[in-house]
């Protein structure tokens, strides 16, 4: 990501640091709070398994809506247009409805306190651990995108050196999760969700009052930059050059099935919001109970970055000291006030921290208990495990700070994530659905396709792309490429490994593969009468959801 422009410094004065103030306060103090109900590993790690469907639901989009996603998205939208709606409404809303119906029941169901420990019941320790370790090193890498993206964005808005704001928010994030767990981190960004909206709301509309409304908007885009540019389809037709490099093929395999699905079902730092639910109907409703505030979210971040293109149209121009990532800090300067300033730089600083609460809180849970409890330090007290926790938490921020550096090579944030996300979620999200739809998927199959698809991806990416052995014309249209290049070679690899080995008994696979029933667990995934689509209210949820991701984009 490349350095803010430095004309976009902010006029801040004492009410905006009031306000920012204020903010730190209340988030020390949730965590303080917050730090009462954390008596064992199953309170710091998953909140006891007691919160409510809303405020799971709430923290489960907050924990996306990290600043490297209203940065990254707003630049995106400023960029290639409309076709940036696609990570919404194709690229997350069915995948989230899919977690909600079908997959959670196998999580919850099963009381795995991680991802990569469902693996381990189906698959078996090599594919738990070589999981574990993928999962923990992207957590890690993608906490440091947050961290880097923060230091350059406050330093050019507020003038706070990088490794001041790296520093203060890596604090305050450690404070809150070390004292209060994931039930800190939750109800933090369940604050952040109104913080972050309560910046970006007055943005967009300021911002659409200054360019005319959605009609000056639109004229003045369309004539420069012609009508596909405000089409999510347009030019997306196979052999047609559009500036996102892909055509609707790649979209809607690349993107909107297995990036998508990859990430939103498989990522922990996600579905760990899910699991700390109260109880099976409330797991399943909070990805549904995100996906109607996620249907909203596009307006609130791609169109600012339309209104920034139109107010400023050297914006990412080859001689403009302007880039696309500086879209928002753009508006901030021109259209706020003092005060609602103050709000907008809380708002930004919020979201960063969202985004890192969630991939720090992932990385303790799932070092602690699904690398150091189950292969370094076996059988010792709950209490041992506890502090572990703690002390890998201070450990995984560090280790983020460490990390934030690494983004710098990458000239766009969301490139580099959506990159990330090909190597690691698209493998595993392969194993998974096999292993959960193939009773005859063996142990062997799941760790070999795993690693295949994770090889696969990144052999696509740095010799095919990189080397130009095959031309894709951008880093997004390579990572739809790489995802699906991830899930292919995954899948048939896993189908060849387990012609030639053998499978688990039928009896070890119960409530681990879709259709079998296990008596231990508490709400079954079987095909009886407690199944998904027996239960109406929630087919309900997922329906109005999915048929309002599936029309919007195509009526636009």
């Amino acid at each position: 990501m490349q350095y803010l422009a430095d004309g976009l410094r902010l006029p801040t004065n004492g009410l905006d640091y009031t306000i920012l103030g204020i903010y730190f306060v209340v988030v020390l103090g949730i965590g303080y709070f917050a730090r009462r109900s954390v008596k064992t590993s199953l309170d710091f790690f998953l909140s006891g398994r007691s919160l409510p469907a809303w405020v799971t639901g709430l923290a489960f989009v907050a924990a996306n809506l990290g600043a490297t996603e209203i940065l990254g998205m707003a630049a995106n939208g400023a960029q290639y247009g409309a076709y940036t709606v696609h990570w919404y409404w194709i690229g997350a809303i069915p995948a989230m409805v899919f977690l909600g119906l079908v997959m959670m029941p196998f999580y919850y169901g099963s009381k795995v306190r991680s991802v990569p420990e469902f693996l381990l019941h189906r698959f078996g320790p090599s594919s738990h651990l070589l999981s574990s370790l993928i999962f923990a090193v992207s957590s890690v890498l993608i906490a440091g995108v947050n961290l880097y993206a923060m230091a350059i964005v406050l330093e050019a808005l507020i003038g706070w050196p990088q490794w001041v704001a790296i520093v203060v928010a890596g604090f305050f994030v450690l404070a809150y999760i070390t004292l209060g767990g994931l039930s800190s981190a939750i109800y933090n960004e369940v604050l952040q969700f109104f913080v972050i909206l309560a910046a970006l709301i007055p943005l967009t509309v300021v911002g659409l009052k200054r360019v005319g409304g959605w009609d000056g908007l639109s004229d003045t885009l369309t004539g420069s930059h012609g009508d596909d540019f405000l089409s999510a389809w347009g030019g997306t037709g196979i052999g047609e050059p559009n500036p996102l490099g892909a055509n609707w093929l790649t979209i809607v395999l690349g993107l909107g099935f297995v990036m998508s699905f990859g990430y939103w079902t498989t990522n922990f730092a996600e579905v760990q919001r899910a699991l700390s639910a109260r109880n099976l109907s409330a797991a399943q409703r909070t990805p549904l109970i995100a996906a109607y505030p996620k249907i909203l979210i596009p307006m609130v971040v791609v169109v600012p970055g339309l209104i920034a293109l139109a107010m400023e149209p050297t914006l990412g121009k080859e001689g403009s000291d302007l880039q696309y990532n500086d879209a928002i800090p753009l508006l901030m300067r021109d259209l706020l006030p003092n005060g609602v300033l103050g709000i907008a730089v809380t708002g930004l600083l919020a979201a960063f921290m969202a985004g890192m609460a969630a991939n720090v809180s992932s990385f303790n849970t799932v070092f602690t208990n699904d690398i150091w409890a189950a292969y370094v330090v076996k059988g010792r007290e709950d209490r041992y495990y506890l502090a572990t926790g703690r002390v890998v938490t201070a450990i995984g921020v560090l280790m983020g700070m460490g990390t934030a550096f690494i983004a710098s090579s990458f000239s766009n944030i969301m490139n580099y994530l959506q990159t990330l996300f090909s190597f690691f979620n698209v493998p595993l999200f392969c194993v998974f659905i096999i292993g959960m739809f193939w009773k005859r998927s063996t142990a062997a199959a799941g760790f070999w396709g795993l690693l295949s698809g994770t090889v696969a991806a990144m052999v696509n990416y740095f010799w095919f792309y990189k080397q130009g052995v095959v031309d894709i014309p951008s880093d997004q249209g390579a990572n739809f490429v790489s995802s699906i290049v991830a899930f292919v070679v995954g899948g048939v690899v896993m189908v060849a490994v387990s012609a030639f080995t053998r499978p688990k008994p039928i009896e070890q696979l119960a409530g681990l593969v879709y259709g079998t029933r296990s008596p231990g667990m508490a709400e079954p995934p079987a095909a009886g009468d407690d199944a998904w689509y027996r239960k109406p209210a929630l087919l309900g949820w997922g329906a109005i959801v999915l048929a309002a991701a599936c029309y919007i984009p195509f009526s636009i």
